[in-house]
C-alpha cells in the first residue's frame, strides 16, 4: 500500500476498525509504518500510541485482540481501513464498541460465506465438499437445496431446536452455493425482498 504519512504532522494515519463479520465501527485508532508492519505479521491489530509514543497491540493486557482480516488504505492514501475479528471487547470500559453500541446482527457473515464459497468453485485444485456440489452440477445442487428444505420442514414439528438450527444452517449453505451456480449474487434476492418491503 502507498500511505501518506506525511500529510500529518505526526507521520500517524487515522485508522479505522470494523468488526470484518458484522460491520460495526468498533474503535479508531493511529498507525506508522511499524504498527502496520506489526499488525500484518502478528495479526493482530497493533496502533501507535500518541500518550505513550509507543506501538501498543489492542488487547496486549486485557487479551480482547482484534485478529486482522485485511487492511485497506481510502482514495486520499491517508486513513486505513481495517477488518478484524474482535477477541471479547473492544473499548476499555467493557463495551463491545467505543462507540457504545452493541456489536450483534450475524446476518453479515453470510456475505462472508457466499465469497468462501465462489472462491471454492474457482479453486481448480480445491478438494472439499462445496468444490464436489459445483463439479456435480446444477441438478444436484437444486435437489441438495429441495432435500434441506424438506429436512427443515420435518424439524419444524419437533421440538428440537439444535436440530431445527443445524437443518435451517444446511439449507442457507446449499442455497447459497446454488445462488453461486446460478451466478447471482445474494444482493440480488435482498434487493427483491426490499422492493417487496415498500409495496
Amino acid at each position: 500500500m502507498n500511505i501518506n504519512f506525511s500529510k500529518y504532522p505526526d507521520g500517524l494515519v487515522p485508522s479505522v476498525v470494523q468488526d470484518a463479520v458484522t460491520k460495526k465501527v468498533l474503535m479508531v485508532g493511529f498507525m506508522n509504518q511499524a504498527a502496520i508492519d506489526k499488525t500484518v505479521s502478528t495479526q493482530k491489530v497493533t496502533f501507535f500510541s500518541r500518550s505513550r509514543q509507543e506501538l501498543w497491540t489492542k488487547g496486549e493486557t486485557s487479551g480482547n485482540f482484534l485478529a486482522l482480516e485485511s487492511l485497506a488504505v481510502d482514495c486520499d492514501q491517508d486513513t486505513l481501513l481495517i477488518l478484524a475479528h474482535p477477541v471479547g471487547p473492544v473499548c476499555h470500559t467493557g463495551a463491545d464498541t467505543c462507540f457504545k453500541e452493541e456489536n450483534k446482527g450475524r446476518a453479515a457473515f453470510l456475505d462472508y460465506l457466499a465469497r468462501i464459497i465462489k472462491e471454492r468453485k474457482s479453486a481448480s485444485a480445491e478438494s472439499s465438499y462445496t468444490r464436489t456440489l459445483f463439479d456435480k452440477g446444477i441438478n444436484k445442487i437444486a435437489q441438495k437445496v429441495g432435500e434441506e428444505a424438506v429436512e427443515l420442514v420435518i424439524e419444524a414439528k419437533d421440538d428440537n431446536k439444535n436440530l431445527f438450527l443445524g437443518e435451517a444452517a444446511d439449507l442457507l449453505f446449499h442455497f447459497l452455493v446454488l445462488l453461486e451456480q446460478k451466478e447471482i449474487g445474494l444482493d440480488e434476492v435482498v434487493k427483491v425482498l426490499e422492493k417487496r418491503h415498500k409495496k
